[in-house]
């Protein structure tokens, strides 16, 4: 599925924000530092957040300073923050040989369980062969959510007792997606937050695991992050890759806020690609992230 149609309405309320910083480029006058400051506030408006919108206006300075106010320079901006998500691969890499292991992470309630149930539908429709391990065991709503999915979706799923250790679990999904020529193995991971330490240790446990089980696993770690959290976002997406080497992130729920703006500061903060936009509840609302069309989605009229 591409962003297109979707896209579109799924950042109408971002979008709303950016059609402020598009009005300030067609006022006459020149680029002093009244405009600059005035560039600066209407990009914290929009959630961009600190370091990238001084990196913006910093650019905008730079090469505009003194000159007069035109339209070419909100094409300079969109440059810019195209720039600033851009990443050398988009979506999943996939093993050359065996199963492609995909851990997931993030809080409760970031959407981390529908994410995963669009993933393997994503994988699915690409014609290969998943399994999902239920590794959050000591939630069993998430488990089971995870069963509903799995069925609905007429993919394997491994699972075993509420309580039980979640890196048993990964080692037996990685031992039946070896034995099975399965494709894709998912691993879903405890989003708990009580101790950040017994969350820390119980990821590294789980990589260790998949790691030993099958050469170069995991190929993907996948940060599932709520959009709607905007600049929180942040705060957990640092923790994690304190916790666990994340390779991209899975924006969620991108059609529930205004605060799209926010993947902006969470790339330039963390240096980590969006793979992955969730726009909707349905098994197909998931959309490989295009750097170029999101930008451009944002400031369409």
């Amino acid at each position: 599925m591409g962003l297109g149609s979707f896209l579109r309405a799924a950042l109408s309320k971002t979008r709303s924000l950016f059609s402020g910083i598009a009005e300030l480029f067609s006022f006459k006058g020149k680029v002093d530092q009244k405009f600059l400051d005035e560039l600066e506030k209407r990009l914290y408006l929009a959630d961009v957040g600190t370091f990238a919108t001084q990196e913006i206006v910093s650019r905008v300075k730079a090469a505009y300073q003194d000159k007069e106010v035109t339209g070419e320079m909100l094409a300079f901006v969109k440059t810019q923050l195209r720039e600033m998500l851009t990443a050398p691969t988009q979506g999943i890499h996939f093993a050359s040989s065996g199963p492609t292991v995909i851990m997931i992470a993030g809080v409760n309630g970031a959407g981390k369980t529908t994410s995963i149930a669009k993933l393997a539908k994503h994988c699915m429709d690409q014609k290969k062969k998943v399994m999902v391990a239920a590794c959050d065991t000591f939630r069993a709503a998430a488990v089971a959510q995870l069963t509903i999915w799995s069925e609905r979706l007429g993919c394997e799923i491994v699972k075993n007792a509420q309580g039980s250790d979640p890196a048993s679990v990964a080692h037996d999904a990685c031992e039946k997606a070896k034995a099975r020529d399965f494709d894709v193995l998912i691993v879903d991971t405890a989003g708990r937050l009580h101790t950040q330490t017994n969350l820390m240790k119980e990821l590294d446990k789980i990589k260790r695991i998949v790691s030993k089980q099958i050469v170069g696993a995991p190929h993907e770690v996948f940060l599932v992050l709520d959009a709607t959290s905007g600049q929180n976002a942040i705060t957990q997406a640092e923790m994690f890759k304190k916790t666990i080497d994340c390779t991209g992130i899975v924006l969620a729920k991108l059609d529930g806020t205004a605060k799209g703006g926010a993947i902006f500061g969470v790339k330039q903060k963390l240096n980590l690609p969006v793979k992955f936009v969730g726009l909707g509840e349905g098994l197909d609302d998931l959309a490989i992230f295009d750097p170029q069309e999101y930008v451009e989605k944002l400031f369409e009229d």
